[in-house]
């Protein structure tokens, strides 16, 4: 490290009240989603934070109230040194009404040292570190080599993924730093997709028929799609429990890949026997496998199961997956993220990181989800790393270590000046 940032990294002990403030403001501004479609003013106030800072600005609705913020500050000599995009979410989860926080979850308050408050830890905490740290690199008269790209994105906790927008703007780099909650370590995840299974009767009988279709000599050839729903449902478990025995991940407990039967809607009115039944799943899989791969073997099987009844071969289930929103059209995917502990980027965040905390760096996997896997898709090496943990995120009185909020902030402010100031290999 050069001396001049180690100056900058100084300078986050003796400002902390500012970096504590900045995160104060960050959780004042009430971003919940659901309900969402109210981002605009954090959004704008991030927006004004970094043009103030030296970047240019790109601010766009992905929903009405629910703009997206690009901020590039363009380097140097950008055509030889790294580039880099920091990206998080704006939006927090909700909040009920008959949770029993200390005070107004979007009041924040200092107490044992954490800042308590909806998003500190998810994902607020790591906003506000690397805002703070840009502002000093900016103040410093730092003129980064590398480009470097700020996305605040909206709809992550609904699965709008605000970042796969930005990747479809044509927004790219050497190299992507999700800065989500993840208690300071460097981190991969698995996938989430959801999806709908719709069993169906092309016809619609009396509840008094039902005698017919059951018993011997009623010669009616028809059936309840709820109860064929639970063949189906049946043949989810057995492909659960294949999938547990046979399949593994480093990081992982054995059986994290599973099929959750959410949701199931059927049935029109107590009089007709049941000629539809939807069941809404949400899939787990692993980070070295895709969802276009999950979708294959749960189809398959699932039509294999189909095709061992009379009623079901003739009706087979049918499928539509995951989805751009869980508020719009109930549905979201979330692609898996593989680490390469031997990237450039993942050995210098990782360097950073042992510098500042003594410790070598925890390089690991999420048990949860992120936008990350969208940048990932968009074939940008990615990573997440950020403050908070998930004991924190989505709790009642929800908050983030100031401590580790410092140590994640120093990090990043490294992170950023040495990756821009490297060498394109």
């Amino acid at each position: 490290m050069t001396k001049e940032i180690d100056l900058l990294v100084e300078q986050i002990d003796v400002r902390k009240d500012e970096l504590i403030e900045l995160l104060k403001r960050l959780i004042e501004y009430k971003t919940p989603a659901p309900p969402a479609r109210n981002t605009m003013e954090a959004q704008q106030f991030v927006a004004n934070f970094l043009r103030e800072n030296g970047f240019s600005i790109d601010m766009w609705d992905v929903y009405p109230n629910d703009p997206n913020v690009v901020g590039f500050l363009e380097g140097k000599q950008a055509d030889t040194f790294n580039s880099l995009i920091i990206n998080g979410h704006i939006d927090v989860a909700e909040v009920n009404e008959d949770e029993k926080w200390e005070a107004n979850p979007f009041i924040p308050i200092v107490k044992d040292g954490a800042i308590i408050g909806r998003g500190a830890s998810d994902m607020k905490g790591g906003l506000a570190g690397a805002l703070f740290a840009i502002k000093l690199l900016h103040e410093a008269g730092i003129d980064l080599p590398g480009s470097l790209t700020f996305q605040s994105v909206i709809g992550e906790e609904v699965g709008e993924a605000g970042t796969l927008e930005c990747c479809k703007r044509g927004y790219t780099a050497d190299f992507a730093v999700v800065v989500d909650t993840s208690d300071l370590h460097i981190q991969g995840q698995g996938g989430v997709i959801t999806g709908w299974i719709t069993v169906k009767s092309s016809q619609t009988f009396h509840d008094a028929t039902r005698r017919q279709m059951l018993h011997a000599g009623g010669k009616l050839f028809g059936s309840s799609a709820i109860e064929k729903m639970m063949k189906i449902i049946h043949g989810l478990q057995e492909l659960e429990r294949h999938w547990a025995v046979m399949k593994g991940y480093p990081g992982f407990i054995p059986g994290t890949n599973t099929i959750n039967p959410a949701v199931i809607e059927g049935g029109r009115h107590a009089a007709f026997i049941a000629d539809e039944c939807r069941l809404w799943i949400t899939v787990h899989y692993y980070p070295n496998e895709s969802h276009e791969q999950i979708i294959k073997e749960i189809e398959e099987h699932l039509l294999h199961v189909a095709k061992a009844d009379p009623w079901l071969r003739e009706n087979p289930p049918t499928f539509v997956w995951g989805g751009k929103s869980m508020i719009v059209d109930r549905g979201e995917i979330f692609p898996s993220l593989e680490v390469d502990p031997t990237h450039p980027g993942v050995k210098q965040l990782a360097s950073a990181h042992q510098g500042i905390i003594n410790s070598k760096a925890v390089v690991d996997v999420s048990p949860t989800v992120t936008d990350g896997g969208w940048l990932g898709a968009a074939g940008i090496p990615t990573a997440i790393y950020g403050p908070g943990n998930l004991q924190n995120a989505h709790s009642v009185n929800e908050q983030v270590s100031i401590e580790q909020l410092i140590e994640y902030t120093k990090v990043i402010l490294t992170f950023i000046y040495e990756w821009c100031h490297t060498k394109r290999t």
